[in-house]
């Protein structure tokens, strides 16, 4: 590869190095801060905080469940509970039984359940907040987060293999004027691996 080459091709891994690094840089901070967190969730005190709500249902919302014993909840149904409860009431599968209607709403950080007895005509509400470490957490391992979420975690990592393979590019580029680098990166190398043979068991 001649001169002008070598600089063309260096000049390009340096802007995709910085636009990657740029990309990633706080998603980066986030998903290290909450590698410690995870790393110590049982060190870490939490106090949830529960919420209980208890719902009459009108008379047109309830007679909008007669009959329905499998399925998603009546549009009638969902609108109203939608209004009342700040929930998705689309967002999961209900469980049908002949006295009552559960539907499951879990959350990043958290958790949340309805049931609708249909004998009383009631709602019972619940939900649980465990904190913004809890949140962090949940979002580092994408659950209970939706897809938009996951697709974030996705192209950020595809963004991070970017920033660390034109890292690694940029690394050899320069590694004639810089002694330490292949020892140093052979050292990122073996390091994990050997504590995962010593003390992982």
């Amino acid at each position: 590869m001649d001169k002008k080459a070598k600089a063309r091709w260096l000049k390009r891994f340096h802007q995709w190095h910085w636009i990657s690094s740029a990309v990633c840089l706080v998603s980066m901070i986030l998903f290290s801060v909450t590698g410690i967190t995870l790393n110590h969730a049982g060190a870490i005190a939490a106090e949830p905080v529960i919420t209980e709500r208890t719902l009459a249902l009108p008379e047109p919302v309830s007679a909008a469940l007669a009959g329905v014993d499998q399925g998603p909840l009546p549009a009638r149904v969902r609108q109203w509970l939608e209004r009342e409860l700040p929930i998705d009431a689309d967002a999961g599968e209900p469980e049908w039984s002949p006295s009552e209607v559960y539907l499951a709403l879990p959350r990043a950080g958290g958790d949340a359940w309805l049931a609708i007895d249909r004998q009383r005509h009631e709602v019972l509400y619940e939900a649980t907040d465990r904190g913004w470490i809890a949140l962090l957490n949940d979002l580092h391992k994408g659950r209970d987060t939706g897809p938009v979420w996951r697709w974030f975690i996705d192209i950020f990592a595809a963004a991070t293999l970017v920033f660390a393979l034109t890292g690694l590019v940029l690394m050899s580029l320069h590694a004639k004027r810089r002694p330490a680098t292949w020892p140093v990166t052979a050292l990122g190398l073996v390091l994990p691996w050997l504590l995962i043979a010593l003390f992982v068991h």
